[in-house]
């Protein structure tokens, strides 16, 4: 793709369109984060609120640690070495932690080629003209949870360019009637899965959609799917035992002897109340106390949003702990799949739902609904333009992967908005086959009334988003 003047100038409008929501979320939060402290991660933990993104990366490039949940994101702390030596050399040379810094980079940088990458996709693999590819992924950058994960300090934006890659990537092997080398399924499948496990899954998909048949051959599925997905396996696994272990005894330990400790003083405290010298009945006396104070905490534990609102898992397992059957699945669906991540809600503004928001919170407009209802329609018109095309199916099995996790398993479904961007990105996918459907129509109208509608959409998202975004950060 040629860079003419054109294309220079919007992509100098894309490079500031992300530095400036990165520097929001940097400027509002360096005067806390810029400086050396001690306990860094309790004051990036007690400070950073934007929804329920995590600021772990700030604390794994100030300190080099495995903070990251390990099993979802096996290789991520290692990716973040290198920006954590900078930072080390930063703060020796300054004085300064450069941490939010360095992490702002990196996404930029990945929203930057996200935005790119979006681009070629639409206009090389599906086929529209690059004027309407521009169009559908500035639509795309207007979408709530898109412009947040843009700018917030977790992992999505990295997973959110890792699976735009992955598409255009598979697309252009598709259209190219090319299969996809071994050594890239695999370089992709650990980078993407790397970043978060269950993306992974997704490299897989892409494999199969692009070697057909060829994909069940056993020399396929041994290579690029069941050595890689061992490996990586294994590699969390060792992860696990070698850097969490270690804190998770530590922990344990510790909370037994402070148990251990109030029981002593509990029983000390009946003793010299009772004046008496059965010591079996003192320390019956003392562990029911004991026990009905535990009882009394967890009564008002059980009331904190972290508890109340994380949903009933179908098991208590190791992995079976992360779903969630009690979690209304209509409302979620209306308010925090299809809702929030495009529009955000005016109550409750990126507020954390395992802090002090509602799990379903509700738009005060019934215009905002309409607009809802727009986009679902733009993107069913564009499934049903493109229901012929393979590489449709291949996007749009993407986010039947994230329906089923999130939906049916009800894996994080109670904020599943800021897992979001993993599949927006089929929103523009999916109508760039309306445009390239309604391009072919005799009649004017009905090429022009998609582009309008999009084209209005779009601003008024820019709008009504950047609005509130900003009022929150300041």
């Amino acid at each position: 793709m040629a860079v003419n003047k054109k294309e220079i100038i919007r992509r100098a409008l894309v490079l500031a369109y992300v530095t400036l929501l990165n520097a929001l979320v940097i400027v509002r939060y360096w005067h806390q984060f810029s400086y050396l402290n001690d306990n860094y991660r309790r004051l990036v933990l007690n400070t950073f609120h934007i929804s329920g993104f995590d600021p772990l990366s700030y604390i794994v490039i100030d300190r080099w640690s495995t903070a990251y949940n390990i099993y979802r994101h096996p290789l991520l702390a290692f990716f973040m070495w290198l920006p954590s030596q900078l930072n080390a050399a930063v703060e020796w040379l300054t004085g300064r932690n450069a941490a939010p810094l360095i992490m702002g980079c990196i996404l930029v940088a990945c929203a930057y080629y996200t935005y790119i990458y979006m681009v070629r996709l639409l206009h090389r693999v599906v086929g529209i003209g690059e004027g309407d590819a521009w169009l559908l992924t500035t639509f795309l950058f207007s979408f709530a949870y898109v412009m947040v994960t843009l700018s917030a300090p977790d992992h999505f934006c990295l997973s959110m360019f890792m699976l735009t890659l992955v598409l255009y990537l598979s697309g252009m092997k598709m259209k190219e009637g090319k299969l996809m080398p071994r050594w890239q399924s695999v370089l992709l499948f650990f980078l993407t899965a790397g970043i978060s496990l269950n993306n992974g899954i997704k490299v897989f998909l892409a494999n199969l959609f692009v070697s057909g048949k060829r994909f069940w051959r056993p020399a396929n599925l041994l290579l690029t799917v069941v050595l890689p997905a061992a490996l990586i396996w294994g590699f969390a696994r060792w992860e696990w035992y070698t850097y969490e272990r270690p804190n998770f005894i530590a922990r344990q330990e510790a909370k037994v002897k402070k148990h251990d400790k109030l029981i002593a003083k509990t029983y000390q405290q009946v003793a010299d109340t009772m004046h008496t010298t059965d010591t079996a009945l003192i320390r019956r006396t003392a562990l029911a106390i004991v026990a009905r104070q535990d009882s009394v905490k967890a009564a008002k534990s059980s009331r904190l949003a972290i508890h109340a609102h994380e949903g009933k898992p179908i098991a208590n397992g190791e992995f079976s702990q992360w779903t969630d059957i009690s979690t209304p699945r209509g409302w979620s669906l209306i308010e925090n799949i299809l809702g929030e991540p495009i529009q955000l809600h005016n109550d409750h503004l990126l507020e954390d739902v395992l802090r002090n928001r509602p799990v379903i919170v509700h738009y005060r407009f019934a215009f905002n609904y309409i607009v809802e209802a727009l986009i679902f329609l733009l993107f069913l018109l564009g499934v049903w333009a493109g229901r012929r095309s393979r590489f449709l199916w291949l996007a749009l099995s993407f986010l039947g992967f994230d329906l089923l996790i999130h939906v049916v398993l009800g894996f994080g479904l109670n904020e599943a908005y800021i897992m979001s961007a993993h599949w927006l990105i089929v929103v523009p996918i999916a109508v760039a086959y309306l445009l390239k459907d309604a391009a072919h129509s005799t009649k004017e109208w009905i090429r022009l009334t998609p582009r309008l509608l999009i084209g209005v959409l779009t601003l008024y998202l820019l709008i009504y988003n950047g609005t509130l975004y900003v009022g929150y950060l300041y």
